[in-house]
């Protein structure tokens, strides 16, 4: 699995274009919908550590195995959320989508969808990945039905997988799209789509 450039990934509703040092702005005022940087569930940037999330992604990309994305709204050109490639692990093709957050004004939009179709297209088809997994917090209903819902397995629970912000142990649900799976899963996202 060569590692590439870091593309834009561009669809109807979203692009995903790489993560700049200049995003903080953009970052911000997507958290603010919603002041999502108060979630105990998953880790958003606030106004306090939003330089260090940035400074974190782009280490990892320089160290190629992180590929760290803004998502975009097309229609209306603003920053609504971030979401990465991370844990790339060339070698045995596989990687993690992760780190993916939406302004609560995009939430429960085609932009997750879109997003992880064009996510999961690039990690298969450009990539050639056999391997994609998702890990979310066991307490986050509504991520594990999201994860579900794209098509993803679950493989089960890992835990005390990280410790919190807030110091507390997570647990983690993990689950995964291989390879032989991902021309069903494709099309079952490109119908929900209205591809």
């Amino acid at each position: 699995m060569p590692i590439q450039p870091q593309p834009t990934l561009t669809g109807r509703h979203v692009a995903l274009r790489p993560l700049e040092s200049g995003d903080a702005d953009a970052l911000l005022a997507a958290a603010a919908d919603g002041e999502l940087w108060n979630m105990t569930l998953t880790v958003v940037p606030g106004p306090a550590t939003v330089h260090g999330y940035i400074e974190t992604a782009l280490s990892g990309r320089d160290a190629g195995t992180v590929m760290p994305f803004v998502v975009v709204d097309r229609e209306s050109g603003r920053v609504v959320g971030s979401t990465r490639f991370w844990k790339i692990d060339a070698r045995n093709r596989k990687l993690e989508i992760g780190h993916t957050w939406l302004a609560t004004g995009a939430q429960r939009s085609p932009v997750n969808t879109e997003a992880k179709y064009l996510l999961l297209q690039h990690a298969f088809e450009a990539m050639h990945c056999v391997r994609v997994q998702f890990t979310t917090d066991v307490l986050n209903e509504r991520s594990r039905a999201a994860i579900l819902r794209i098509g993803a397995t679950q493989e089960g629970i890992v835990r005390h997988e990280r410790i919190m912000p807030d110091g507390r142990k997570r647990n983690s649900v993990r689950f995964s799209i291989i390879d032989d799976e991902w021309p069903q899963v494709k099309a079952a996202l490109a119908l929900r789509l209205g591809r």
